[in-house]
């Protein structure tokens, strides 16, 4: 499926660069997107696009307008209305007059479970249009850059999303069961109810994948949700939503803010959503699951890891896998590969030289490197700098600037890099939380094992907090029991073409390991995250006639 869509996708990034498609020529076809406000290649300095919030189902400006820079060359070029503290009042009334049982559930307005069904086909076939999946691909790389072709699987897997929850499966969702009672007259049955008053609050790095596949699932249950997305790529999911709304979507339906993370704070304080739907950084998460008493499902941050077993296959596939896992995107997926285990047989291989070739060939020409939207290049590479400082330590490739750009100053720009630490020093206390900090941009650490040393690898995978993403890269099926056996990650790869990103709609994704952990994109993911379990035990009787008030008991 993933060679699919980047083959679709590079056809039509070609045809739409040499003009073959008229259709694709979006800044004269604005019109035919439904409710589209803007023109994505257009925006500009000159011609500043606005981001509106949605609350009680009207679109709203404020009085406070925070300008967001284009991460390619730093000129303003969107101005986003941001809610402060004091206007927070209007979304807190909106997310309290939802109750707890919901906008419907089984026993309650069933036949917006069919709305939903519709919905998703209407918008399914939307951005399966080239012009309107053209639209937002262009988008989503003005406000977060990464190649046409990573752009295009954001919108194609959202796209298959919504076909999946078209006619009758969103009521699917809700499906009840019965189990036989101890008399005539009683059963049990056991229903998927919704939270009612829900809040959902997103990163930059998917800006229509992980709001879409989060903000219909919890819809399709019955939830009424504010949705807050990073406001440097809001205006995605603002468009988005306006298409949602052409599409049948009840404007009242969703809230949409755009603030900072204080006001949101403030807003959940006060409006005490029954759940809190939050992808991010493992700091807020932990903030976020104290102050709203647990009432959370986390997607937090990701150090991903990949094993390389013990026999050698497709040496140039598994290289092109690895140089994908790391970089694409420019390595800002919470899915990235961020440490790379290779058994001896692989080192002793040209893997490395393979996988610096492949590196070394990303440009920000065509957007297959760009900016880090989260760490400065200083700070990237003064960890680069703090790695190179334990013993044994050396740079494999990368770890320089990119050069002649004009990202500005205040985000990353570095070329892909790799550092090679041995195995016996990330074990050493005092090195295993710089090894394994986190680093959200084209960066990995890259180790090696001997056979009789998997014991230490499975050590310092037991040692990780996040258990989000992982891949065992071997067909010997006893290797894979043992790593598989004794890890926890929530997504593995398994087999010779094991990967740690490029998740589709059609499986799982998620961390395990932890009772808050969330899931997106499938039904046991939605009936997980946006759900709770009621049984009602039906007992009509009838009542014997012989009976008689027992004894006290």
């Amino acid at each position: 499926m993933l060679n699919h869509f980047l083959t679709r996708a590079s056809r039509i990034s070609s045809l739409t660069k040499h003009n073959v498609l008229p259709a694709f020529n979006f800044s004269r076809s604005v019109h035919s997107i439904p409710l589209a406000t803007v023109e994505a290649e257009e925006i500009s300095g000159a011609k500043p696009a606005e981001v509106l919030n949605l609350v009680q189902g009207k679109w709203i400006g404020s009085s406070n307008w925070n300008t967001v820079v284009d991460p390619l060359n730093g000129e303003p070029f969107i101005k986003v209305a941001e809610v402060d503290e004091a206007g927070v009042q209007p979304f807190v009334d909106s997310l309290t007059s939802c109750p707890k049982h919901g906008l419907h559930n089984p026993f309650k307005a069933p036949e917006r479970y069919l709305m939903y069904g519709d919905i998703s086909a209407k918008a399914a076939h939307m951005l399966s249009l080239p012009k309107v999946s053209d639209f937002f691909v262009r988008l989503i790389q003005r406000v977060s850059p990464k190649s046409y072709q990573q752009a295009f699987a954001e919108v194609y897997v959202t796209q298959k999303f919504l076909e999946n929850f078209c006619g009758d499966q969103v009521r699917f969702l809700a499906r009840s069961f019965a189990v036989p009672g101890n008399h005539l007259g009683q059963q049990s049955h056991g229903f998927r109810w919704p939270y009612g008053p829900v809040a959902i609050i997103t990163p930059f790095n998917f800006p229509l994948e992980i709001p879409v596949l989060q903000l219909m699932g919890a819809l399709y249950m019955g939830n009424k949700p504010v949705l807050k997305v990073d406001s440097k790529v809001s205006i995605v999911m603002e468009q988005m939503l306006r298409l949602l709304h052409s599409c049948g979507l009840p404007v009242e339906d969703v809230d949409f803010i755009n603030c900072d993370g204080k006001t949101m704070n403030k807003l959940l304080l006060e409006a005490n959503p029954r759940m809190t739907l939050f992808t991010g950084s493992s700091r807020v998460a932990e903030k976020l699951a104290v102050d709203l008493k647990g009432r959370v499902k986390l997607e937090d941050a990701g150090f991903d890891w990949k094993i390389l077993g013990p026999d050698v296959h497709q040496e140039d596939y598994t290289a092109w896998v690895c140089d994908q896992d790391a970089y694409a995107c420019s390595g800002q997926k919470c899915s990235a590969q961020s440490l790379l285990f290779m058994h001896e047989n692989w080192s002793k291989t040209s893997f490395i030289s393979k996988l610096k070739e492949l590196a070394e060939r990303r440009k920000l020409a065509d957007l297959t490197i760009g900016p880090v939207l989260t760490f400065t290049t200083e700070s990237l590479l003064e960890h680069t700098k703090n790695l190179l400082e334990i013993p044994g330590s050396k740079l494999l490739f990368g770890g320089e600037p990119l050069e002649d750009h004009s990202i500005p100053q205040v985000y990353g720009a570095i070329k892909p890099t790799a550092v090679y630490v041995p195995l016996e020093e990330i074990v050493k206390d005092k090195n295993y939380d710089l090894v394994t900090k986190e680093i959200f941009g084209p960066f990995q650490v890259i180790t090696d094992y001997k056979g009789s040393q998997l014991p230490i690898v499975l050590e310092i995978l037991e040692k990780m907090h996040a258990h989000l993403t992982a891949a065992v890269v071997s067909n010997d099926p006893l290797f894979l029991q043992e790593v598989i056996g004794k890890s926890v990650n929530g997504t593995t790869y398994a087999g010779l073409r094991a990967r740690t990103t490029g998740a589709p709609q059609n499986h799982w994704f998620g961390p395990a390991g932890d009772p808050r952990g969330a899931g997106i994109g499938t039904p046991e993911a939605i009936k997980l995250v946006w759900s709770c379990h009621r049984e009602i035990i039906y007992d009509y009787g009838p009542v014997s006639k012989d009976w008689e008030i027992p004894p006290s008991t």
